[in-house]
């Protein structure tokens, strides 16, 4: 899939009408906002659950090398649990973390294999439906953000990218790219050799998630 191209641009507008298009449902139609979560947290959870099994039965399970450790893979549950839970945690953690990793991730998609098989298809059905579930829940007003989310929402990053930095020490992984930058290109590319990557990049985090706060802040 070449970066901004065609195909690129036309799933990445797909992605926001359908965001766009649920969040003005929800606001419509108040009755629609229970199912229309319950079935986002329900696909959330089935399409990850059905990756990770075609995932497995191809590589099989190689400790410590192919966990759900990833920052997406993360947000990818606690998104699908917040839309079943409306746990404000959850909420919050997803809506700024999830939005703003797997918003990166499809703006520069990493693809294991080439569009259309089925791991290609997945990374976008799974990175798009974070931030359009997610999406939702905020801007619907289902799930408002609390007063002091935004430093709620980076300090679990930190704890997180903690926890991970640790494993990828102990184990020599390499998750959330902490240890080395991906191979393809993506945002991580720009920001210089390690480990100066990983303050731009902990910077461009921090700089989305205000700007995803006053988005919050600012919808009706």
């Amino acid at each position: 899939m070449r970066l901004f191209g065609p195909l690129h641009i036309s799933l990445l507008v797909a992605t926001a009408l359908i965001g766009a298009g649920l969040v003005k449902a929800g606001l419509r139609w108040p009755a629609a906002k229970r199912p229309l979560r319950l079935a986002l947290g329900a696909f959330l959870a089935v399409n990850e659950i059905i990756w990770w099994i075609f995932r497995y039965s191809h590589e099989g399970f190689r400790f410590p090398y192919n966990l759900p450790l990833q920052l997406c893979d993360v947000t990818v549950w606690t998104t699908a649990l917040a839309c079943l839970t409306l746990v404000p945690w959850l909420v919050e953690f997803s809506y700024f973390a999830g939005i703003a990793g797997a918003g990166m991730a499809l703006l520069t998609p990493d693809l294991w294999s080439p569009w259309p098989s089925y791991p290609a298809i997945y990374f976008f059905l799974a990175h798009g439906g974070i931030v359009v579930a997610i999406a939702f829940l905020v801007f619907a007003r289902i799930a408002p953000l609390r007063p002091g989310a935004l430093p709620r929402g980076f300090g679990m990053l930190l704890v997180y990218a903690g926890f991970v930095g640790l494993f990828d020490w102990i184990f020599r992984t390499n998750y959330m790219y902490l240890c080395t930058k991906p191979k393809g290109d993506t945002a991580l590319s720009y920001f210089g050799p390690w480990p100066i990557y990983l303050a731009a990049s902990f910077g461009l985090a921090l700089a989305l998630f205000w700007l995803l706060w006053l988005a919050a802040r600012r919808s009706p």
